[in-house]
């Protein structure tokens, strides 16, 4: 049985993973792809207004949809942790915990700030820039 929960747990990891990767990766190519919108929209937002409206829906966009990655992440990051510290207890109860170096829970939470450190910068970029240029 408890074969069975270890590769549960470590499957859920898995999917954490996968989902983490999603959530990352449609961030920031929706930001790259705002960013290159809205400077497309920079020359036509001077004289029309509906251009420059357009700008700020796609600023809103992105506004919603890094939120919404962000506390996917940091929920992702609360799941890796209870799982791994589930693992942590049974490789303590089956005596094999000194396989595990318990400080990669940290390296984990360091790796998912910088995760939440590039959504939020790009996101930044692709709503700066194009009111820059502007």
């Amino acid at each position: 049985m408890i074969e069975h929960v270890h590769t549960h747990i470590t499957s859920e990891l898995q999917q954490n993973t996968k989902t983490d990767i999603i959530f990352i990766l449609t961030s920031i190519a929706l930001n790259l792809i705002t960013l290159a919108v809205n400077s497309g929209f920079v020359e036509q937002s001077r004289t029309d207004k509906s251009s420059l409206a357009v700008m700020f829906v796609f600023v809103i966009l992105i506004v919603l949809v890094n939120i919404v990655v962000i506390i996917g992440l940091v929920k992702g990051r609360q799941t890796r942790n209870k799982l791994i510290k589930g693992l942590m207890a049974m490789y303590r109860d089956k005596d094999v915990a000194k396989y595990y170096d318990e400080t990669l829970l940290s390296n984990y939470n360091v790796r998912y700030n910088l995760f939440i450190m590039v959504v939020v910068c790009t996101g930044v970029i692709a709503t700066i820039v194009p009111f820059i240029l502007r």
